[in-house]
């Protein structure tokens, strides 16, 4: 029987009470967001995958060739709402740019959040990811986070 050099793919875990720290890379790290109107419908497209595979944002931030979610899925695994959001953007992006082939660099990225604290801390860093990056001074100038969202109905 011939070997192969392809492993086989880690079998992500699926803890449906815990909440989870998602990011997705853009192909090469090229930009997935070039206007407005492609960082709407990304939200567009989590609202309606939200509406047919239901699941808890606990914040996010879309940057130009990334994006952070900050989620929790009690009835699908997280790995089928990532699948459904990282198949429709794609196919909205390569349609718009009249491109083929793959948006986003490998498989999504993955962590458990396994306490309070953590869901602090990965809020925190999602939040201030647009500060770090030097796009703006401040979190709540950033129009494409959650964090507006806090600062309002916290506030």
């Amino acid at each position: 029987m011939p070997v192969t050099s392809r492993m086989a793919r880690k079998k992500r875990i699926w803890i449906p009470h815990l909440f989870y720290h998602i990011v997705c890379l853009g192909n090469r790290r090229d930009a997935l967001f070039n206007d407005d109107g492609d960082f709407k419908m990304f939200l567009h497209i989590m609202n309606q995958v939200n509406e047919r595979t239901l699941f808890e944002l606990a914040s996010y931030c879309l940057m130009t060739n990334h994006f952070h979610l900050h989620l929790r899925s009690q009835d699908q695994p997280i790995s089928k709402v990532m699948s459904l959001i990282n198949k429709r953007y794609p196919d909205y992006y390569n349609t718009k740019t009249r491109l083929s082939g793959h948006v986003f660099e490998k498989r999504y990225y993955d962590k458990i959040i396994p306490s309070k604290q953590g869901m602090l801390e990965v809020s925190r860093y999602i939040h201030l990811n647009p500060v770090a990056a030097e796009m703006v001074a401040k979190p709540e100038a950033y129009p494409w986070s959650s964090y507006r969202y806090y600062l309002h109905t916290l506030g």
